[in-house]
């Protein structure tokens, strides 16, 4: 191992006279017990494929290449790259890729760096993600990785305490968030993070998020493009009640709005945040029953 490879990340840092940018939400986790947990929360095998969004200095990457085969990590901030590949210049089954994770295809990341030892490996192979997101990009980055053309079979991700608790909502409390990952994962908090754990320190705690991706869909039947035009209509005027915020969201009258409801089930009265998945997909069969293919000139954001 090199020298760089057992440094700290503060050793490091000064090393090379860098400074956290906080423009893109640089916040290094550098309390190890907190590192090991989560490489493990990823239930990692020697034949698992791992991506890590947001490296850093590599403090997480040492954990999850200890347990892994291979890691492939995605560095928007192109002065640690060189870093990052002298600290792990004995370690072939680590490699890092200069990019903006929103920009590429996370399943095509990772093949394109295993395929370079397994000519052979298929492009929708299995792989498991695993990131200490900035605060700022969690839900997109969340968005892109659920709703990519090859998912991945599980995410381990250190998110804000507040956004985790968001994203395991039940109904009584949901939101946006919490439907648009429920939709396509069983989300979990293991361990809050406290904010001494970060270098900086930031102004709040973290916590553990595991998604377990689902193998089937959360409401079958459903394209969802046609789900989440029903939910953002739903929550569109969080404040009011569903036949106002549906009839305004779907450009539909509030009598439409109140007899698909009662086709759902679903006092109109009830607002967005008291909705489970399941009567969601309801909502959209009975929606997409009533209008067909959504070209009706009336409901033109149905789509």
């Amino acid at each position: 191992m090199s020298n760089d490879t057992l440094s700290s990340p503060l050793e490091l840092l000064r090393r090379h006279k860098l400074d956290l940018k906080k423009s893109l939400g640089q916040n290094l986790l550098i309390d190890t017990t907190h590192l090991a947990r989560i490489a493990a929360a990823a239930d990692l095998a020697p034949t698992d494929s791992v991506l890590e969004i947001g490296p850093g200095l590599g403090a997480l990457t040492h954990q999850l290449a200890a347990r892994a085969g291979r890691v492939v990590a995605v560095e928007l901030d192109q002065r640690l790259i060189p870093i990052l590949r002298q600290q792990f210049a004995d370690q072939p089954q680590v490699s890092f890729v200069h990019a903006d994770i929103l920009k590429i295809d996370p399943a095509e990341a990772v093949h394109a760096q295993t395929v370079a030892e397994q000519p052979t490996a298929p492009p929708s192979s299995p792989y498991k993600v695993v990131a200490n997101l900035p605060y700022y990009i969690t839900s997109a980055v969340l968005r892109h990785i659920l709703e990519c053309a090859h998912p991945p079979v599980l995410a381990v991700l250190l998110v804000q305490h507040e956004v985790a608790q968001r994203i395991v909502a039940q109904p009584g409390d949901m939101s946006l968030l919490a439907v648009s990952v429920q939709f396509y994962a069983h989300p979990r908090i293991l361990k809050r993070v406290p904010a001494g754990a970060f270098l900086p320190r930031p102004k709040v705690d973290s916590s553990v998020l595991r998604l377990d991706l689902l193998q089937q869909p959360a409401v079958p039947g459903v394209a969802p493009s046609q789900f989440f035009a029903v939910v953002r209509a739903g929550f569109s005027q969080r404040r009011k009640q569903l036949r106002n915020s549906l009839s305004a969201g779907l450009a539909s009258t509030k009598q439409q709005a109140d007899q698909w409801l009662h086709a759902a089930d679903i006092d109109p009265s009830r607002r967005a945040e008291t909705l489970s998945i399941p009567e969601w997909g309801r909502l959209t069969h009975t929606v997409r029953s009533a209008i067909g293919d959504g070209k009706n000139a009336n409901l033109g954001n149905f789509a």
